[in-house]
């Protein structure tokens, strides 16, 4: 495990760290200035997202390394799980 994600999941005790997941769906979308970034992994019914000022680049069918935390949205007045991305890195 790299130094940094060490001292990330050292400092933030709800960090999980998850190495080589297979993306199956990665979806962009323009939110004021920013592009909402939405995954969705092998084996987990919870989309994972983040935030990025530029577009990156298609992950579809990728392996990558995240770092995460899970947290609730409210989507039209329904509590819905997400995990909010802190660090992704493609494997």
């Amino acid at each position: 495990m790299p130094k940094d994600v060490k001292k990330l999941l050292a400092r933030h005790s709800q960090l999980t760290h998850s190495k080589m997941k297979k993306v199956l769906s990665h979806k962009q979308r323009n939110a004021d200035d920013w592009f909402q970034n939405t995954l969705m992994i092998e084996d987990c019914s919870t989309p994972f997202r983040y935030k990025r000022r530029k577009r990156y680049r298609d992950l579809e069918n990728a392996r990558v390394d995240l770092t995460y935390y899970p947290t609730t949205e409210s989507v039209a007045g329904i509590e819905m799980d997400v995990m909010k991305v802190v660090r992704i890195k493609r494997s």
